[in-house]
């Protein structure tokens, strides 16, 4: 795939738009099958365009989102200690676990989590019963 900047003669719009090679361009171009989406206008033609080149800094900003993504990791995994060592664990079971302490038929001072499919939490907020969607890191080790 190729990426050209191109511009109506007409109306002086310019725009991108991708193409499977030079000669497929070429080929539409002949054909008259290219056209402005601004006035429809076909005297569209190629614009010079730069080659995209990395900068010298982009091995030190490919490690500045390295340790952004690591921070965010460890927050996420702290959240996850925090969970696991003060809320029970109800697996599949979250939705019929989350009703039972709403409606009062099942009392507990503790908090729970688990897995819901959308649609079960979607019925739950329906119904009145707060829940919230953690971003979850299956640990490794085990």
């Amino acid at each position: 795939m190729i990426k050209y900047k191109l511009k109506c003669k007409k109306c002086k719009l310019s725009f991108d738009s991708w193409f499977a090679s030079s000669q497929e361009y070429e080929k539409l171009k002949k054909k008259n099958y290219l056209n402005c989406h601004n006035c429809g206008s076909i005297t569209i033609e190629k614009t010079l365009m730069a080659p995209k080149l990395l900068k010298k800094n982009w091995k030190e900003n490919v490690s500045i989102k390295n340790n952004k993504y690591k921070k965010i990791n460890e927050k996420i995994r702290e959240y996850q200690r925090f969970i696991k060592n003060n809320f029970k664990y109800v697996g599949n079971n979250f939705a019929y676990e989350a009703r039972s302490i709403h409606y009062k038929s099942k009392k507990n001072t503790k908090g729970i989590y688990g897995t819901a499919s959308k649609e079960e939490i979607k019925d739950l907020k329906d119904e009145g019963i707060e829940t919230e969607i953690i971003p979850w890191i299956e640990d490794k080790n085990n």
